[in-house]
């Protein structure tokens, strides 16, 4: 059953067609999880249940990023192979054991100084543990990528994410209990990550886990700038929602997860159009192709402006309207607050295509710089402005922060291909 499973991962006609296709399903699924699972939970089990889970699932998002380690864009562009897989394996292991005491840490951090309950506790634990399942399978999918097959390690994650939502949404209708439901997601995760990525990957990997301990302390340092400027987007993103949680209620915090969310599709879309041609842009840079470079590059700018422009549009226009409806929650009163976080989004979206093409032309290393500055900002005055603004206020410092971040990212990248054009190399 496993190999007859694979054979039908691998099969198609068209592996650029198929890649482009279900990485755009997957997109779509990726960006739709916590949207579906926020509808029927609304209904099922009301606002305090969905602010329960939507801190969950901002956590859980920023503990994914431990468990990757920003290796994934790293491994998927090593066009030479500089680490071999099985370092990289072993450097999963290791992270994804991290990424999850960093989960209890967290947890009893809340429950100390946030006065988390049981369910609290439990429920973010769980929902780690699924990002976690998500973040250990990255590393097959890389492997995937690399050989040319992104088509695969997106049907895989496809039929998670489809798998996920199923449990959890049936579990919510039969038993209206949070913990119980995200228990049986987890469950389900587990299980299907078994007979789809770690099933496929051994078409692709030698399932060997090498403990070469100065290659993965070499892949662990050179990573390290990746990984933390990864780390402080998303937890730029999130700032508010930790704010949230700390200041104001779980309603409150369920209803900014509403608007917030299609600022983070915006940024979600974007990354997964430029995410199958990221090994073709590492490839045309090792080969020294510095105008065709530089040309696909704006191509994707020009693209994110527009998703970003189409956005703000429908927020402006049938935004309120349509996300009340299918979420059935009054949010009448935050039509201002949706535009300014679309506005944010936007911002958000080049900074993470700026991030993974600074990475391209290794300089990577200038990141923590600007991620470092945004993040002490974030920290230092979200507590102020959702204390006394009130979400407007969480939705504008996001904004804020969003920008100034993808300024300083875009003058970095200038700056490398500049630097570039100037000594004539892209090596």
């Amino acid at each position: 059953m496993l190999k007859r499973i694979r054979l039908l991962l691998n099969k198609t006609n068209n592996i650029t067609r198929s890649s482009y296709l279900w990485n755009s399903i997957n997109a779509m699924l990726s960006a739709a999880e916590s949207a579906v699972i926020l509808m029927v939970m609304n209904r099922t089990n009301g606002l305090y249940d969905s602010g329960v889970f939507s801190i969950a699932f901002a956590i859980s998002s920023l503990m994914m990023f431990v468990g990757q380690y920003g290796v994934r864009r790293f491994q998927s562009s090593d066009i030479h192979e500089k680490y071999s897989f099985g370092v990289y394996y072993a450097m999963r292991y290791i992270s994804c054991i991290v990424m999850m005491l960093s989960s209890f840490g967290y947890c009893v951090y809340g429950t100390i100084c946030k006065d988390y309950n049981t369910v609290k506790f439990l429920v973010i634990m769980l929902i780690c543990f699924v990002r976690c399942i998500q973040a250990f399978s990255d590393v097959f999918h890389g492997r995937m990528q690399q050989k040319g097959r992104l088509d695969v390690a997106t049907k895989c994650s496809a039929v998670r994410y489809v798998a996920e939502m199923a449990s959890y949404c049936i579990m919510l209708v039969i038993t209206r209990d949070l913990l119980i439901s995200t228990l049986a997601c987890a469950i389900t995760s587990l299980v299907v990550f078994l007979v789809t990525s770690m099933n496929a990957a051994v078409d692709y990997c030698d399932m060997k886990v090498s403990m070469d301990l100065p290659q993965i302390r070499k892949l662990t340092i050179e990573a390290f700038p990746l990984f933390v400027s990864l780390f402080l987007n998303m937890y730029l993103s999130n700032a508010p929602k930790y704010a949230i949680d700390t200041y104001l209620t779980e309603e409150i915090q369920a209803k900014y997860n509403l608007i917030f969310m299609p600022a983070f599709v915006v940024q979600l879309v974007a990354h997964f159009i430029f995410n199958p041609i990221l090994t073709s842009y590492a490839e045309v840079w090792v080969k020294g192709e510095l105008r065709t470079f530089v040309k696909l590059v704006l191509r994707q700018m020009l693209v994110i402006l527009g998703l970003a422009v189409f956005g703000l549009g429908v927020a402006a226009t049938i935004g309120i309207p349509v996300l009340s409806l299918v979420f059935s929650v009054d949010l009448s009163d935050y039509k201002r607050e949706l535009c300014i976080v679309m506005l944010g989004g936007g911002m958000l979206a080049y900074s993470v295509f700026f991030n993974t093409v600074i990475t391209i032309i290794r300089l990577h290393r200038t990141l923590i710089a600007c991620y470092g500055l945004a993040a002490i900002a974030a920290f230092a005055f979200s507590g102020y402005f959702v204390r006394t603004y009130g979400m407007l206020g969480a939705t504008v410092l996001y904004a804020i922060i969003m920008t100034v971040l993808t300024l300083s990212l875009g003058i970095i990248l200038l700056w490398g291909l500049l630097k570039a054009r100037r000594e004539g190399t892209t090596q």
